[in-house]
């Protein structure tokens, strides 16, 4: 069953016709009214959430579908101990299509391999945020009308940023694209995103601390806040939560066409008085997290149904999987699940239960009987990483074999 776990999952042409059916229902609502009569989708929400699971509810809304779940985790049987994969596996039988989000990396891929209908990831941890990715995408194109040959600045919170991660992710698949990296030092990009997919695609980028410095070349500044949820030391959260501040005044460098966007909720990172910009485009951004997530709903429906159809589970198609296997798991080295449902030629091998995952906020560290899965990355390393949160690993099975 075809589920969206990474970015990767979706190839640069998927991209593409997602933005292209959210412009049609921008355009044409009305035709889209009842596409989604007597669908149910379930809204799994295990952390606090506003624009990302009432954009989901107002897409399905809209639709002409209806929609059931909950919004934190004590209303649900997980305050009792069920695990994730007993919660798709019930829920499955109640809905049509689950939205997911967890505090846990990696919950909804166990999610998608327990379902019977399709999962989407609706942000896991600090680890992935793909539909969030899809809103940044379309407002990028809605607002520059292109993907290619643009200088985007990434600006806050790199490390733990989930949506930095996979935008990074799906823009560096186009041609001509330059990256701002500006952060502390503290919260500079993960040097696993900067290896595996910023260096790999040979894409230009700078990192700096000034934001002054370099918003006259941007045409993208994409501003994050800094996450205290994320910190285990409420003094190193305090001591960089002010640390960018976007302001009327910072803005008189930029360039008159540059788009603002911001993941939301803010803080104090962008001032209020930006609002009135026509540059400010956040809040353009939060309804179009709405639309994309329309298209979204109405793709995933759609291959279920010709997967019940067909009576098999869709095949490998480079074309439609992916670019080059980026959407595989050895395709870029980690994320992308999917590539096991969809890929059967994934080259690579995989250790189960030979490696333990120590990451505290990976999903196997209270999942029930979950098998510890890491995925060879690097040969030449003897790098894995684990399926489910990405976290690497060193092993040199010919030296434990001595």
């Amino acid at each position: 069953m075809r589920s969206l776990i990474d970015i990767s999952d979706l190839s640069v042409r998927e991209l593409d016709e997602l933005i292209a059916t959210a412009d049609d229902i921008i355009a044409n609502p009305d035709k889209y009214a009842e596409s989604c009569k007597r669908k149910k989708l379930a809204t799994l929400f295990f952390e606090p959430s506003t624009r990302t699971r009432l954009s989901f509810e107002a897409a399905m809304l809209e639709l002409g579908g209806s929609v059931i779940g909950f919004s934190e985790a004590n209303s649900s049987s997980a305050a009792k101990g069920e695990s994730v994969a007993d919660t798709a596996k019930v829920i499955s039988f109640y809905a049509d299509i689950i939205a997911m989000r967890h505090p846990k990396e990696g919950a909804p891929y166990v999610a998608s391999k327990a379902a019977t209908v399709p999962v989407i990831n609706a942000g896991d941890g600090g680890h992935c945020h793909p539909t969030q990715t899809l809103t940044d995408l379309l407002t990028i194109h809605r607002e520059q009308g292109r993907f290619d040959n643009l200088t985007v600045g990434f600006c806050g919170d790199l490390k733990y940023g989930r949506t930095v991660h996979s935008l990074i992710t799906a823009l560096s698949r186009y041609e001509g694209m330059k990256f701002v990296l500006i952060s502390p030092e503290e919260l500079k990009l993960p040097s696993y995103i900067k290896k595996d997919v910023v260096k790999k695609k040979g894409i230009e980028y700078v990192q700096t601390t000034d934001i002054e410095d370099c918003i006259g070349d941007l045409d993208i500044l994409y501003m994050t806040r800094i996450q205290g949820e994320r910190f285990s030391s409420r003094d190193e959260f305090l001591r960089l939560r002010d640390r960018y501040i976007l302001t009327p005044e910072k803005m008189v460098s930029a360039k008159p066409d540059m788009a603002v966007l911001h993941p939301l909720p803010r803080v104090n990172e962008i001032s209020v008085r930006l609002d009135d910009d026509p540059r400010a485009c956040y809040l353009r951004q939060a309804l179009n997290g709405k639309y994309i997530r329309k298209a979204l709903i109405l793709k995933l429906l759609a291959e279920a149904e010709e997967e019940k159809k067909n009576g098999k589970p869709r095949i490998h198609n480079e074309e439609h999987c992916c670019d080059e296997h980026t959407g595989c798991i050895m395709g870029n080295g980690f994320g992308s699940r999917i590539g096991e449902e969809i890929c059967r030629e994934t080259p690579g091998e995989k250790l189960v239960n030979v490696i333990k995952c120590d990451n505290p906020a990976c999903i196997t560290s209270t999942e029930q009987e979950l098998d510890d899965i890491f995925r060879l990355a690097d040969p030449e390393q003897h790098l894995y990483r684990c399926v489910y949160c990405e976290k690497k690993a060193f092993y040199d099975k010919d030296a434990e074999q001595k």
